[in-house]
């Protein structure tokens, strides 16, 4: 084993790095016998310096961030205090003195990420980021590497612990959004601001890394379709049971059928409940993985959290420092099928339509009659009326987006129809 030990560089230290720091210190020893040599925490980068850091020495704590990753003695960068900027701009100068970089940051990934890739590149160094999607779950490396011979062409997944737990708990207590809001405030799983969770831009930014690696294409977060799960009611998951269904927010990676463009989408979606994803409750993540010849493949854990997001990024750090020593390098960015990303209009699923109908004769044939103006196939109808007024369930067969939008913008126009109550698509079957 080398006894001169790789210096590491870690830039944050709130709960995931702290997790980081504190791995690092109390599996030393078995960090260094898997890496083969040992490794050493050689500054943090914080914005609060007075603040006490139980473990980690204050010689260490500086808040020239910029100045430890210019260090030409750091090996190894960890990356985990999120956004744009300055964290762009730290992780490339770490690149030009020779550093490799382990980041947590997907909003930055999905992004930027073609910059950062090229700035690795240009300076031989390595760029790992398991911890940006999922968690703990091993998902980037598996389909960087494990599928690497396979085609993959689709992935699905639930990748947001806090709407699924907020939509787990409206299924099984019926509870609203509200007060499944407030319970994920109060046990810590959403943030003061839930905006960037319920608004779908977490996962979003998600679905961009992962459709980018699996498909070999270069997507961007303006590349995905992004629709929030705030609207989602108590009446859409009675619905959904009816259909032997639950929700979901999604976050959807599709190859085209003809294999010349790819999707990325995130948005509420009703699952039958015999698929895999509709059982994963509370707070955890999964992903299912369709390749050609590995098949259906499924991965699942805890997606968030201090512990488990170290994991990740611990594992990467082995990895990168195993390069290290040999003088080598890992995957870095693949785009050669250089795919165009469709619109959602081109999206073709099922889907749940929910409207508010004058409960009198001739409404339904109305409104069947513009479904099949747009070349949108009714499955099924359910109505029901009281006093004047109907609630009208239409399910459809598959159709491509524009044309049920085109549907929707019509039935907005019909007398007979008082409101459009939701609208919700229809995966997995």
């Amino acid at each position: 084993m080398r006894t001169r030990p790789l210096k590491v560089a870690l830039l944050g230290c709130g709960v995931v790095g702290s997790e980081v720091a504190r791995i690092m210190t109390t599996h030393a020893g078995d960090l260094a016998a898997r890496i083969g040599a040992p490794v050493e925490l050689a500054g943090v980068a914080v914005r609060r310096p007075a603040k006490v850091r139980e473990g980690i020495p204050q010689e260490l704590i500086t808040t020239d961030a910029k100045g430890l990753v210019s260090r030409d003695d750091i090996d190894v960068v960890v990356e985990v205090i999120g956004g744009i900027e300055p964290a762009r701009t730290l992780i490339t100068t770490a690149f030009e003195h020779g550093a490799s970089v382990v980041s947590a940051n997907k909003a930055l990934l999905a992004e930027d990420g073609a910059t950062l890739y090229a700035a690795a590149e240009k300076h031989g160094r390595d760029l790992y980021f398991e911890a940006a999607v999922a968690g703990a779950i091993p998902l980037i490396r598996p389909l960087r590497e494990s599928l690497a011979g396979d085609k993959v062409n689709r992935v699905l997944g639930i990748v947001n612990g806090t709407t699924n737990f907020i939509l787990d708990k409206m299924d099984t207590s019926g509870a609203g959004y509200s007060e499944a809001l407030d319970e994920a405030t109060a046990l810590g799983y959403a943030e003061a601001d839930p905006t960037a969770d319920v608004e779908a831009f977490d996962a979003a930014a998600k679905a961009a890394i992962l459709a980018g690696i699996a498909f070999h294409t270069r997507v961007r977060l303006d590349d995905v379709y992004r629709e929030g799960m705030t609207e989602v009611t108590a009446a859409d998951f009675a619905s959904a049971k009816q259909m032997g269904c639950t929700i979901k927010l999604l976050a959807i990676c599709e190859r085209a059928a003809d294999g010349r463009s790819v999707t990325a989408r995130v948005h509420p979606a009703m699952i039958p409940l015999s698929h895999p994803l509709a059982s994963v409750r509370e707070a955890y993540n999964a992903v299912f993985v369709e390749a050609e010849a590995a098949g259906r493949l499924m991965f699942y854990g805890p997606g968030a959290g201090g512990a488990p997001t170290a994991s990740a990024v611990l594992g990467d750090l082995v990895a990168v420092c195993r390069n290290k020593l040999a003088e080598a390098t890992g995957p870095g960015e693949s785009v050669y099928t250089q795919l165009p990303v469709s619109s959602m209009g081109e999206v073709v699923t099922r889907y749940h339509i929910s409207l508010d109908v004058a409960d009198k004769p001739g409404v339904l044939a109305q409104v069947a009659t513009v479904f099949a103006e747009h070349g949108v196939s009714i499955d099924t109808v359910r109505q029901t009326g009281k006093d004047g007024e109907a609630s009208l369930v239409v399910v459809t067969h598959r159709a491509p987006d524009a044309a049920l939008s085109g549907t929707v913008a019509a039935l907005r126009k019909l007398d007979t129809v008082r409101g459009v109550a939701s609208i919700m698509r229809v995966e997995g079957e």
